[in-house]
């Protein structure tokens, strides 16, 4: 079906095309019986604004691009929905992409929503990712940018994170206060800031507890999987009999460390604590139940689009826009996994 134009409404009521654009807008120098006849002629002939049209005259999109390692994992799907319903309640779509952990990838869709002239991007770095070019493009050329949870400290950007090495000293200094002794960590790939200040939480716990630290107790995931879980789990149990407790990077991968014992029939956590990060649902229904760090993922996905926002509106009226940080608490939860007798 043919759409209905600006022009063929005014030659139908014979007025100009300025006109009419003014009087579906209900500019205040168009009559009130102009504005009538405007509005009742287009809802008969069902016209619909041309949007790309109206993005150029406002310069505005009204849509913003969201770029996530992976929509299906439990924490990124809250974030998710906190920035949908953030955005919905100021009147913008949500463009949202996975990278897949791949920088070629998330290259590809920087590109892709800055010719799609979003209005903003928020992203979750891949962890291949660093300052490369494409985000370097993302500043050159003015977009706003909000960097959220895996984040590098080099991009001058607003950024939403949580306190990795704090919240991890908590973990660790839970497992050292139920009795653990020789603790294992199973950290992220070297590159993201959150595995980082995760390790380096790891350590400070262990040293502020007089526990010497032994790089052959960490164990490096290069995708942050079940299956890594279960294969350091084994590795673990081969290679250090005596380890007693075992701090992991994710909820995921212990999620599988626990599966791998319950499977060798290991106690959990008479014999070996484990923690892990992130209170994914799963946590809460494997055997034991997971003791964790609760990351408000919600609440980041909201405190991403504010500042998004923030920034946009001050793009958008040429005002300077100095990046700020957003940091949300933490919380440890005490299940099963380190409830020791």
């Amino acid at each position: 079906m043919k759409e209905t134009t600006l022009k063929e409404i005014a030659e139908i009521l014979g007025i100009s095309i300025t006109t009419v654009s003014k009087a579906l807008q209900n500019k205040p120098d168009v009559s009130k019986k102009t504005i009538e006849k405007v509005l009742a002629l287009a809802e008969e002939l069902n016209y619909t604004p041309n949007s790309f049209a109206v993005n150029l005259r406002t310069k505005e999109s009204k849509t913003i691009g969201l770029i996530i390692p992976e929509v299906v994992h439990h924490f990124f799907s809250n974030v998710i929905k906190g920035i949908i319903a953030a955005a919905e309640k100021n009147g913008y779509l949500v463009i949202i992409l996975q990278s897949n952990e791949s920088l070629e990838l998330e290259k590809k869709q920087v590109a892709l929503l800055i010719n799609k002239r979003v209005d903003g991007i928020i992203m979750t770095l891949s962890n291949e990712s660093n300052n490369d070019f494409h985000i370097k493009e993302i500043l050159r050329k003015g977009i706003p940018f909000v960097q959220v949870d895996k984040i590098s400290k080099l991009i001058p950007s607003s950024k939403v994170i949580i306190n990795d090495q704090k919240a991890a000293m908590e973990a660790v200094q839970h497992l050292i206060d139920k009795g653990c002794r020789k603790i294992a960590h199973i950290r992220g790939p070297e590159n993201p800031q959150n595995a980082i200040d995760r390790f380096l939480g790891y350590k400070k716990a262990l040293e502020k507890n007089g526990i010497s630290y032994d790089s052959k107790l960490v164990y490096t995931c290069k995708n942050v999987t079940f299956e890594e879980g279960i294969e350091f789990a084994k590795q673990i149990l081969e290679e250090h009999p005596d380890v007693d407790g075992i701090f992991v990077i994710t909820d995921l991968v212990a999620v599988g460390v626990l599966a791998y014992f319950n499977e060798k029939h290991i106690q959990v956590p008479n014999k070996i604590a484990v923690i892990g990060f992130s209170n994914w649902f799963m946590a809460q229904i494997i055997t034991p139940k997971l003791s964790t760090i609760d990351q408000p993922s919600y609440e980041m996905g909201l405190a991403a689009f504010t500042l998004l926002l923030e920034e946009m509106i001050c793009h958008k009226n040429g005002l300077p826009f100095l990046p700020r940080t957003i940091e949300l608490e933490t919380c440890l939860i005490e299940r099963e996994s380190s409830m020791k007798n």
